[in-house]
């Protein structure tokens, strides 16, 4: 017997929605070793300058986080430790005194580890390439609140090549959709305690469109990867 039929008395409600979601963000023409080496031999930029290359990058990305930090009156949370403290917990705190509105909430750094390439020299062929390597490089963690998706966030690496990773819960997508149709709710948590119409918030669960995420996530990489449109990404 399902759970449903069993405890069917104890049961408001039910609905079917997208909860915690991750998703990986990458540069098709960058994403791995060989046509990374495309790239930089199409632009006529020396295998072994590799380095240097993508530090400028690096340096870009990190002016323009400290940039952004200091247009929204934020300070950058450096976290030495990994686990000392939960992001989750911080921004919580943060949302307390600040208020929901929507906006950019709070900036954590932390050095994590990332995949890279390492310039190669192969002996045998006489030829230079990029080979993956990995590593540690530091990792800005942008949370913010849509007025759609509620409370986001997105991670970015300063290494190349640069793998995005964007958080949202659709819990709280679906409930910036009851408010508006008029359906009264209670969220606790990521928990949905109560709707006045379940059939109603099940037709628009079923509405949420990939393609509307799809314009949101190329906004916000744009946003906080400033190279991107100069090399046509």
């Amino acid at each position: 017997m399902l759970l449903t039929q069993r405890y069917s008395k104890q049961i408001a409600g039910v609905i079917s929605c997208y909860d915690r979601v991750v998703i990986q963000g990458i540069l098709p023409g960058w994403c791995f070793d060989r046509g990374m080496t495309t790239f930089l031999n199409v632009n006529k930029i020396r295998i072994f300058d590799y380095p240097q290359f993508a530090n400028a990058l690096r340096e870009e990305i990190r002016s323009h986080a400290v940039s952004i930090a200091a247009e929204n009156n934020i300070e950058i949370e450096f976290i030495r430790k990994v686990k000392a403290f939960r992001k989750d917990d911080r921004i919580k705190k943060i949302l307390t005194k600040r208020g929901t509105e929507p906006g950019l909430v709070h900036i954590f750094s932390a050095m994590e580890k990332c995949t890279s390439y390492k310039p190669w020299y192969d002996k045998t062929t006489g030829t230079t390439s990029l080979k993956y390597d990995s590593g540690k490089c530091l990792h800005y963690y942008f949370y913010f609140i849509d007025k759609e998706y509620g409370l986001c966030y997105l991670r970015v690496p300063t290494w190349c090549p640069f793998r995005l990773q964007f958080y949202f819960n659709g819990h709280n997508l679906l409930a910036t959709k009851l408010s508006p149709q008029g359906v009264n709710y209670e969220l606790r948590e990521n928990a949905f305690l109560n709707i006045d119409n379940w059939e109603q918030a099940q037709s628009l669960s079923d509405s949420i469109r990939v393609e509307d995420l799809h314009q949101v996530l190329d906004i916000l990489a744009s946003r906080y990867v400033p190279f991107l449109q100069r090399y046509g990404f």
